[in-house]
């Protein structure tokens, strides 16, 4: 089990389900995806934080469409880990965004972690959807000078081996990450196989150069993939970072304007010692 600590709000030890969408399948990879949705509002062009940015408070019609066009994107991944969902307010038109997209992309597992409650107003949120059925999940709060960050903290069986997967978008401003990654390493412990999705707000040096991660074995890919802003996006805050015992195939930034970020796609091989393959379904 994750290490739990005094900053631990809630735990579930299953996700929410669509029993109809089960279709087993055996592969020997998983297909992963984080991507900041920025609450459903298509954002291509910098005058559209101005033309748009009443859409952060008030309902819009065309925003189904743009949950639409996301879902076509994240139809195709194992594991998909969401930033800047709304769990269901006023704004999105009192649609939980997080089950939205998992019915529409059609997948049969989905985890909403409500960050920043602010009522009808908005419910500011991380997501999971996976094609695998964690065997838990634990709910987390991480310090900061301001309230409303949170890291999605699951398990997964991959054969004989553990997957412990970390969804989180942290805070902008340095102390606040600093204490956020301290609080991270914590939550990662022992794991021997771990992957880290989120939007970071921060290059992965940051990370990987941190000291409360020196002797934590993680890769990222070969070369920055950078994310933001979407149409030309010139900063690298959104990564997927994994343990080094577990083989990258593949990693890219997907080049599409849907958000204000571009999603971070990676493709891992399965640990050698699976003697069983996960039930991936969809």
């Amino acid at each position: 089990m994750i290490r739990n600590s005094g900053h631990l709000r809630s735990m579930q030890t299953a996700v929410k389900r669509f029993p109809a969408f089960e279709h087993p399948r055996s592969r020997n990879s998983l297909k992963l995806l984080t991507f900041n949705i920025q609450v459903g509002i298509r954002t291509h062009a910098p005058h559209h934080y101005v033309t748009r940015g009443w859409q952060h408070l008030l309902p819009h019609s065309e925003r189904y469409l743009t949950l639409d066009q996301i879902a076509k994107v994240i139809a195709d991944y194992d594991l998909v880990a969401l930033q800047e969902a709304d769990g269901g307010s006023f704004r999105s038109s009192y649609v939980n965004q997080v089950q939205y997209l998992a019915k529409a992309a059609r997948f049969p597992y989905w985890y909403q972690q409500l960050n920043r409650d602010l009522g009808k107003f908005a419910q500011h949120s991380n997501g999971l959807l996976s094609h695998l059925k964690p065997n838990s999940i634990e709910d987390h709060q991480l310090p900061g000078f301001v309230p409303g960050r949170g890291a999605i903290c699951a398990e997964v069986n991959l054969g004989r081996e553990t997957l412990l997967l970390v969804i989180l978008h942290l805070s902008l401003g340095k102390r606040s990450r600093g204490k956020q990654l301290a609080y991270l390493r914590q939550l990662i412990g022992d794991h021997k196989s771990v992957v880290i999705m989120g939007d970071l707000n921060c290059h992965h040096d940051v990370i990987l150069n941190n000291q409360e991660f020196s002797n934590l074995p993680l890769q990222t890919p070969h070369r920055d993939h950078l994310t933001f802003p979407s149409w030309r996006p010139s900063h690298a805050l959104d990564h997927i970072l994994v343990s080094d015992n577990l083989q990258v195939l593949e990693s890219h930034a997907l080049d599409i304007t849907i958000s204000d970020h571009r999603p971070i796609a990676l493709e891992i091989k399965l640990p050698q010692n699976c003697s069983e393959q996960p039930a991936v379904v969809g």
